[in-house]
């Protein structure tokens, strides 16, 4: 209850509500875009400023490593299941969905943290950009193995803007290949986060007096409003679940809390600070509406947008904020 009093999360009750009722209420895409990067230089500002007092030590180390194996671990387990129910390549762009991570549903925890006083590595935000990329790629490469035991017709194009050859020459292939990796890797949002990070770091304890007011003073107040922007697109997206199979919404349930299970096991036997642990059962806990979707539409063109979208965005997002993120960091804290 404490969490759901909060301004923020309100306002993403405000959102959806709106949505359902269908008002006019619109946050223009440009503002939205523009909400979605302070979110992140902030972040990676804070984390920058963190990471410089602390220091790297043997803690940082750890906390990065569970984060990459769990960005393994977490699709590969999930197409294991999901293949059983759906279509492989649904099965692949789900597992990439819930692989990766959301850069919101992180940014909303490290706020509820500090609303309560619970400390945590500055770290953690470089540990959100190595946890979003893994999942696309081995979906990639899942797809493509299904591709080759249908035997797909040399030369196929998918995409409805010719994205790439898939089935035809090396060269082609290879060409593919160096587009997906480019965007991953290279992608705006993660670069703006590790270059804040960077900035942070190098700035220091100077840095953060001077970008306080940027980066401290206004930070709840656009989180409210972008997340004011999420429950519009919640809202919007809940019809999409109708008709769905029961195993896929218990799928966005449940699978985030075995996760956030997982990630809190490896935490445990890690013997990290309770901080770390909430955010790192937080990340593997979360799924990606924006940066697998924008991958995905165009590397795996057979699977079902609306279903791995409608999933993430209309289900398993506002469950994670509404009622995971306590959760998550109240066993965090028992762990601890």
């Amino acid at each position: 209850m404490n969490n759901l009093v909060d301004p923020a999360i309100l306002f993403f009750v405000v959102g959806v509500f709106a949505g359902l009722v269908r008002s006019n209420l619109e946050i223009p895409p440009a503002i939205s875009r523009f909400l979605s990067m302070y979110l992140l230089m902030a972040l990676g500002l804070k984390g920058g400023f963190a990471l410089a007092a602390s220091g790297l030590n043997s803690q940082v180390v750890t906390g990065l490593g569970i984060a990459v194996l769990l960005a393994v671990v977490v699709p590969l387990l999930g197409y294991a299941m999901l293949r059983h129910v759906v279509s492989g390549f649904d099965a692949a762009a789900l597992a990439a969905t819930y692989g990766s991570v959301s850069a919101v549903t992180f940014i909303t925890a490290t706020g509820y943290l500090d609303k309560i006083g619970l400390p945590y590595g500055g770290h953690m935000a470089a540990a959100m950009a190595l946890m979003e990329s893994p999942a696309i790629v081995l979906a990639v490469l899942m797809a493509n193995r299904l591709r080759q035991q249908v035997a797909a017709p040399a030369g196929l194009v998918v995409g409805a803007g010719g994205a790439a050859a898939l089935g035809g020459a090396p060269g082609a292939t290879s060409a593919h290949w160096r587009k997906l990796l480019h965007e991953s890797f290279t992608d705006g949002s993660q670069l703006l986060l590790i270059g804040a990070m960077v900035v942070g770091v190098l700035t220091g304890e100077a840095g953060r007096a001077a970008m306080q007011p940027f980066s401290g003073d206004l930070f709840k107040g656009m989180l409210a409003f972008f997340l004011l922007d999420m429950g519009l697109m919640a809202a919007r997206n809940l019809p999409g679940l109708r008709g769905r199979s029961p195993v896929l919404l218990a799928y966005g349930v449940l699978a985030p809390l075995l996760h956030a299970a997982l990630a809190w096991g490896l935490c445990r036997m890690a013997g990290l600070p309770a901080g770390d642990t909430a955010l790192l059962m937080t990340l593997a806990a979360s799924a990606s509406y924006i940066a697998v979707p924008a991958v995905v539409r165009y590397a795996i063109p057979e699977a079902n947008p609306s279903l791995y979208f409608g999933l993430s965005l209309g289900l398993t997002f506002p469950l994670n904020l509404l009622l995971g993120i306590p959760l998550y960091t109240q066993i965090a804290q028992w762990g601890g």
